[in-house]
């Protein structure tokens, strides 16, 4: 006699198709979170200034951050600009050296 002619118990049966189904379903939340990574960081930020700030012609930003009462833009051609936060004139520029 064949080990195929047993029946199946019907728990047993329920168990493997209820861990089929979660396996099913953690692939699809594995595929969503990766769609979810791919489609966040596919765009690059945008740094986004308040609309007080004038910046100097020809300016690039390449961070931006602020502190109590003055806001700080580094741009691309290695200088920091520090603004006032109330009045969002500049109050320094700040060269970088970065020793090249």
């Amino acid at each position: 006699m064949a080990t195929n002619d047993i029946a199946e118990p019907a728990n047993l049966r329920l168990l493997r198709r209820l861990v089929t189904a979660l396996m099913v379903v953690m692939i699809l939340g594995l595929l969503s979170l990766v769609g979810l990574i791919v489609i966040r960081f596919a765009t690059a930020p945008q740094i986004q200034i308040p609309d007080t700030l004038t910046l100097p012609g020809g300016t690039v930003v390449q961070a931006f951050t602020r502190g109590q009462g003055w806001y700080a833009v580094v741009t691309e051609d290695q200088h920091i600009l520090i603004f006032d936060a109330a009045t969002g004139k500049m109050r320094q520029d700040i060269p970088i050296d970065t020793g090249k």
